[in-house]
């Protein structure tokens, strides 16, 4: 979407972040109703008729989707014994209410309150919860109104994730005085 509009507005600088934001910004003000909205998209997706580049991205969306289907509908592996065998699988809703679960709880929960988190290994395991975890919060990332709530969202996916993979977490105590 950036080089797209690079090309198309040669005189204006933009960050991807930035342009990613006033996006998300238009959907949220329901600025454009669905039927416009739509209208736009065909209209920024040139069909795969006009030249190489749209060629190109539909593949890569059609990808994208499914990857994301995929991420969605597969059941994530938490614990698995040595010899590899499925102690326990733990399906998307309740990854989304763990999820949930932190949120809410890292959202009233002050800074210096909230929990250390130890660093998670590298596996096929942990990358999987991620990786399932990730379209979800997609949800939550496009509701944030300020950089608290973004930062609320992102701790909570953190813990989540913990919580999930059963990584220890540790409680900080906060001294008087402190």
């Amino acid at each position: 979407m950036h080089r797209h509009f690079a090309e198309l507005e040669l005189s204006i600088t933009v960050t991807e972040q930035n342009l990613a934001d006033r996006v998300r910004y238009i959907l949220r003000s329901n600025i454009f109703d669905v039927a416009e909205l739509e209208r736009l998209r065909r209209e920024a997706v040139p069909s795969s008729g006009e030249n190489a580049t749209a060629e190109d991205a539909a593949p890569q969306l059609a990808e994208q989707t499914a990857n994301v289907d995929a991420a969605v509908n597969t059941p994530v592996v938490v614990h698995s014994n040595d010899d590899g065998t499925i102690a326990q699988e733990l399906e998307l809703e309740q990854m989304r209410s763990t999820l949930e679960e932190a949120i809410v709880e890292t959202r009233s929960t002050p800074l210096e309150n909230r929990p250390r988190l130890s660093r998670i290994a590298l596996s096929k395991r942990n990358l999987a919860v991620v990786s399932a975890l990730n379209p979800i919060l997609v949800t939550y990332m496009e509701a944030s109104r300020d950089l608290c709530e973004t930062d609320s969202i992102l701790f909570g996916a953190v813990l989540a994730i913990c919580r999930i993979i059963c990584a220890k977490i540790s409680t900080v105590l906060s001294q008087p005085g402190e």
